[in-house]
């Protein structure tokens, strides 16, 4: 709707689902106007051509299971997707959304081959937009006040980067208790969490694709300045060879560099836990 593709191709492996939500996408441009056009079908081969994929396919997590509870089943369909993307789209930038994400991003890069500048997680992005909404609410704000990020990784390691946020160009203890902070801090990191208990099957679709929005948005040069991604870490703030929430400037290319920011001793040891966290569960 935003217009920001000239075609957009839907897969999903239930026959008929993605064709008809692509012919319905097209009859709507006839009343909001957008020039992009919807394709849809279940074969991957769908995915050829394409500049930018975001892959959400995999298994969705249901009340009581973690993310990480899903890491070998949805690995196996990653691969399977890294497959088509590397043979038909060689040259795309990959955006993955599947959960564990973190975790799932290691895969898409280990499977496609690409090089990390080209394989995208969103999490930092939909993680800051949680972390946000949560200070808004409760210093009583609009949420266009507020300026927050989440770093590490997308679960219960998340790190909400208190010190450097602000409400109205002002630090958080100006217009909120070091209680109320917290409060937000674990709003933020069980978000998701809260969406799966009430759909009690399937898990948050509308946050997300805002967030995969913003992803590309940036990368098209739509946005500029450093956006919350999860990247491979080269020695970023101290941690090799493992996918974490970072802020990152994009581009046409993908990752075009790392922000590394002041933080915390407190900030950056969540950083580390979450790093050891995502590598464990790599290796169960």
């Amino acid at each position: 709707m935003a217009g920001i593709a000239d075609e957009i191709a839907l897969i999903d492996i239930v026959p008929g689902l993605a064709a008809s939500t692509a012919l319905d996408l097209n009859h709507a441009s006839g009343i909001t106007g957008t020039c992009a056009r919807c394709v849809g079908g279940d074969s991957l081969e769908l995915v050829a051509g394409a500049e930018v994929v975001v892959v959400t396919a995999g298994r969705a997590r249901r009340p009581g299971m973690s993310r990480a509870d899903l890491v070998e089943v949805n690995a196996r369909v990653i691969r399977r997707s890294a497959e088509a993307i590397r043979s038909a789209a060689p040259n795309a930038v990959v955006i993955v959304v599947t959960n564990p994400l973190d975790e799932m991003t290691v895969e898409m890069l280990r499977a496609t081959g690409f090089p990390r500048n080209r394989v995208l997680g969103m999490a930092g992005t939909l993680d800051s937009g949680r972390f946000r909404s949560a200070l808004a609410a409760a210093a009583r704000v609009a949420p266009a006040d507020v300026e927050a990020f989440a770093l590490g990784s997308h679960g219960d390691e998340m790190a909400p980067i208190s010190s450097r946020a602000r409400i109205k160009g002002r630090s958080l203890d100006v217009f909120l208790s070091s209680r109320q902070v917290a409060a937000s801090v674990r709003e933020a990191i069980t978000g998701g969490s809260q969406v799966v208990a009430l759909k009690k099957s399937g898990s948050a679709t509308i946050a997300p694709a805002h967030a995969a929005i913003e992803l590309i948005d940036h990368i098209r040069g739509a946005r500029t300045g450093p956006v919350p991604v999860s990247v491979m870490l080269q020695g970023e703030y101290g941690i090799e060879g493992v996918v974490l929430g970072v802020p990152a400037h994009l581009g046409a290319g993908g990752l075009v560099e790392v922000e590394e920011l002041r933080l915390t001793a407190e900030e950056r040891a969540a950083l580390q836990r979450a790093g050891d966290a995502v590598r464990s569960r790599l290796r169960s």
